[in-house]
C-alpha cells in the first residue's frame, strides 16, 4: 500500500528558520523603541498643555489664565480661552429696585407757603447760631419762604447811610447785630428756602415813628389822620414831595445793592392814600407815577430781585387806596383776605394771581386754600405776634394731606 502526502496546516511558519524571525522581531521593537515613541511623545506634550476649565475640579482663577506654552494656538486652545473669558463676564448684575418718589401733598404743591415775622420777631439782640435756628425750624414746619421786615413806620432794620445823610439816625431802635440779614439769607437759600424783604406800613407812620416830629414840622404828610384800623392813628407820608419820593427810592435802592442775594421785596396795603382822608383829593395817577419810578430805580439797581405787593383786589385798593396796582408794573401780587366779610371775593381773585395772605385767625380757611389747585401760594400773618406757634399749627393742620398722599404714593 502506498504513502499519501499530508496538506500542510496553519501558515507554514515552521518551514521559515527560526534566526530569521528573531531577526524581525528585533527590529520592529527597535523601531517602535525610537521613531514610533518620539512622535507618540510628541503628541502626548501637546495634549498635556491643553486645559479644560469645565474638568478641572480646582476652582477657575479668573484675574490671570496660565500661560499657553506652545507657541502655535490650535482652535482647542482658542475656545477654551474663549470660553474662559465668557465665564469672567458671565457675573450676574445685580439688579437695584428703584425707590418710589413720594408724591408732594397738596400743601407742597404750593409754589410759596410763607410766614410774616414783623421786624422786632428774630432781630432784638439776637446770634448768628439761634437766627439760623429758628429759619431750620420754620423748614421743619413745611414753610419754605421767610418774609421778614426790615423797613416800617419811617426807619430801617439795618444801618442805613441813606437814613443817616437824609434824617440823621442810622436805624429803627433795636439792638439787632449787623449781619442778622446775611446769616437768615445765608441759612435760608442753604435750606431752600427763600428771604423776601418786607416793608412794613409802607408810607405810614404813627406817633412813635423816630421821624414823626420831623415829618410833622416838615409838613411831609398829607392832611388829615388815617384810621383804616381801628385802635390805630396812621399818618401817610406824601410821596408827590420830592425829599420824600426821594428818600423812598434810595433807601429801596440801597437795600438791593446791600443784600443782593434777598430774592424779592413785597410792599402791602399801606402802600396807598385812604379814600376818607380830609379834601376827598384823587392822589391815584401821582402814585402809579411814583411806583412806576421806583421800580425802574430799584430794577437798575438789582434786575434779579422780584418787586411784590400784597394788597386788596384791584377794585378795592383802586376805589379805596387810590392804589391802582394793575399799572405799577409789579412782579408778583397776593390777594390780602384779612377781611372775613368779604372772604370769598378776595379768594376769587387770588386765583388770578400769585396767591392769598390770611392771618393766623383764619386758619380754618387753610384747608379749602390747601385744596384749591387755584390758590398756588399761601401767606400767613401771624396777628397775635407769636409766629413760632403759627408755623407749629400749620404743620399740625397740614398732616391730614401729608398722611394721605404719602399712603397712596407707598
Amino acid at each position: 500500500m502506498s504513502h499519501q502526502k499530508k496538506k500542510p496546516n496553519g501558515c507554514g511558519c515552521s518551514n521559515i528558520p527560526l534566526s530569521l524571525i528573531i531577526l524581525i522581531f528585533g527590529g520592529g521593537y527597535w523601531w517602535f523603541s525610537q521613531k514610533g515613541n518620539l512622535d507618540i511623545s510628541k503628541f502626548l506634550v501637546n495634549i498635556q498643555q491643553i486645559t479644560i476649565p469645565i474638568l478641572n475640579s480646582s476652582p477657575i482663577a479668573y484675574s490671570t489664565p496660565n500661560p499657553i506654552t506652545s507657541s502655535t494656538p490650535t482652535p482647542f486652545l482658542s475656545s477654551a480661552k474663549n470660553l474662559q473669558s465668557n465665564q469672567k463676564q458671565a457675573v450676574i448684575p445685580t439688579i437695584t429696585r428703584p425707590k418710589t418718589p413720594l408724591l408732594q401733598t397738596p400743601w407742597e404743591k404750593k409754589v410759596i407757603r410763607g410766614i410774616y415775622l414783623s421786624r422786632y420777631q428774630i432781630t432784638n439782640n439776637t446770634d448768628e447760631q439761634t437766627i439760623r435756628e429758628r429759619v431750620r425750624y420754620y423748614r421743619s414746619q413745611g414753610i419754605n419762604t421767610i418774609i421778614h421786615g426790615v423797613w416800617g413806620n419811617g426807619c430801617t432794620m439795618y444801618n442805613s447811610e441813606v437814613l443817616q445823610q437824609t434824617l440823621g439816625y442810622k436805624s429803627c431802635p433795636n439792638q439787632f447785630q449787623d449781619r442778622w440779614l446775611d446769616w437768615l439769607i445765608d441759612e435760608a437759600h442753604k435750606q431752600g428756602m427763600q428771604v423776601h424783604a418786607y416793608f412794613e406800613k409802607g408810607i405810614k407812620i404813627d406817633k412813635n415813628s423816630p421821624i414823626y416830629d420831623l415829618a410833622i414840622s416838615r409838613q411831609w404828610v398829607v392832611p388829615g389822620v388815617d384810621k383804616t384800623y381801628v385802635g390805630i392813628d396812621h399818618y401817610v407820608l406824601d410821596v408827590q414831595i420830592p425829599n420824600v419820593g426821594n428818600l423812598f427810592k434810595n433807601i429801596l435802592v440801597e437795600f438791593v445793592q446791600k443784600y443782593p442775594k434777598i430774592d424779592a421785596v413785597q410792599w402791602d396795603d399801606y402802600l396807598g392814600y385812604y379814600a376818607e382822608l380830609p379834601g376827598k383829593i384823587d392822589r391815584t395817577a401821582k402814585l402809579t407815577k411814583f411806583l412806576q419810578q421806583m421800580i425802574t430805580a430799584m430794577k437798575q439797581a438789582n434786575s434779579s430781585v422780584s418787586f411784590d405787593i400784597c394788597h386788596h383786589n384791584p377794585y378795592w385798593a383802586k376805589r379805596y387806596f387810590a392804589a391802582d396796582w394793575q399799572k405799577w408794573h409789579v412782579d408778583r401780587v397776593f390777594i390780602q383776605a384779612y377781611n372775613e366779610a368779604n372772604f370769598k371775593e378776595e379768594l376769587n381773585y387770588a386765583k388770578n394771581y400769585a396767591g392769598i395772605a390770611i392771618t393766623d385767625q383764619q386758619l380754618h380757611r387753610l384747608k379749602e386754600l390747601v385744596d384749591n389747585q387755584e390758590i398756588k401760594s399761601i401767606l400767613v400773618f401771624p396777628l397775635s405776634g407769636k409766629p413760632e406757634e403759627t408755623a407749629s399749627r400749620l404743620k399740625i393742620l397740614t398732616q391730614y394731606e401729608e398722611r394721605g398722599s404719602r399712603g397712596a404714593g407707598e
